[in-house]
């Protein structure tokens, strides 16, 4: 299996750590329990065999020649990568460890640590790339929705989100009362919303 072959399939630990004995031992350990897994002994591997969207979670070591795990980390921030990362670090490397979730890391485990203590974290990580997936699938489902709306029913969906009474989105637009209540009954079924506050959530999920 190969990191670019497994985008909708089962979620991947990816393992990036220069140690050969340390990532040889996370990665086994981790198949062991039953998880796709792929181990690179650098962040330049890793980049080149990652394909943005695949889902799974990312174990990480801080300092590694070349790109360092912090540096890896902020590269996929800044490309909108939501991979959960766990720092894999030593007792002297905690404090960056603790910049790491600072600027957005899932979680951190210091060197040595129990094989039980890496896979909870490891679970919990993949829980959340789990819970993101769905939420992303959710808002394209959503965005897809207001695609189909016309101009006009925008604009309604708009103000009925914002709080607006069916006479003050008539007021503001300059239509009648009935003409609201045709669109927002089109926007409502368009968008299978069986409640105002489903609408409101719909919305929000979008990023609207």
């Amino acid at each position: 299996m190969t990191a670019d072959s497994n985008p909708g399939g089962a979620a991947t630990v990816f393992v990036v750590d220069d140690d050969d004995g340390m990532r040889r031992g996370m990665e086994f350990l981790i198949d062991s329990a039953g998880y796709p897994v792929r181990a690179f002994d650098s962040a330049k591997a890793f980049l080149d065999a990652y394909r943005p969207g695949t889902k799974g979670c990312l174990l990480l070591d801080v300092r590694m020649p070349g790109m360092s795990g912090l540096e890896l980390q902020q590269h996929l921030r800044a490309e909108r990568i939501g991979i959960p990362v766990i720092i894999v670090t030593a007792f002297a490397n905690v404090p960056m460890a603790v910049q790491a979730i600072k600027a957005g890391a899932f979680d951190f485990i210091e060197k040595p640590f129990e094989g039980s203590e890496l896979l909870a974290r490891v679970r919990r990580a993949l829980a959340l790339a789990e819970r993101a997936d769905t939420d992303e699938r959710r808002a394209g489902e959503i965005r897809s929705r207001l695609a189909a709306l016309t101009p006009r029913e925008r604009e309604v969906m708009e103000l009925v989100v914002a709080g607006r009474l069916n006479k003050q989105i008539a007021g503001e637009l300059g239509i009648s009362m009935k003409t609201v209540e045709n669109h927002r009954a089109r926007v409502m079924e368009k968008m299978n919303a069986e409640s105002l506050a489903e609408l409101v959530r719909m919305a929000m999920d979008a990023g609207e």
